[in-house]
């Protein structure tokens, strides 16, 4: 079994980084209404057009969690931006539909 170059992330963990004002790059991977809709305050959304200012911008060693709807597809988004030389990447477990499940009071929209 290999090791994945990323790590899981739940979201009581994610909370307490919010609360405590950890440096983080959120990043939502959800189509542009999904997102417009509502999304974790802070993040930012990216898709194949702004995907290379992300990796231009973003500092290389800062947390980055990546969102997608259910927390699938962030892992083949967190394990192509580790590929991109960032260092301390993960995937949101259940993605924005849990965060949004367990956190509505943490949605903005």
């Amino acid at each position: 079994m290999s090791q994945t170059p990323f790590d899981h992330l739940d979201h009581a963990t994610l909370e307490r980084w919010l609360d405590s004002d950890q440096p983080l790059t959120l990043v939502d991977i959800r189509d542009p209404l999904s997102f417009s809709r509502g999304h974790i305050p802070g993040s930012r959304h990216v898709d194949n057009a702004t995907v290379g200012d992300l990796v231009d911008q973003a500092p290389g060693d800062q947390t980055m969690v990546v969102v997608c709807y259910h927390g699938h597809s962030s892992q083949q988004a967190a394990e192509w931006l580790v590929g991109q030389g960032f260092t301390r990447v993960y995937s949101l477990d259940g993605g924005f539909v849990g965060w949004e499940a367990n956190h509505p009071h943490r949605v903005e929209r």
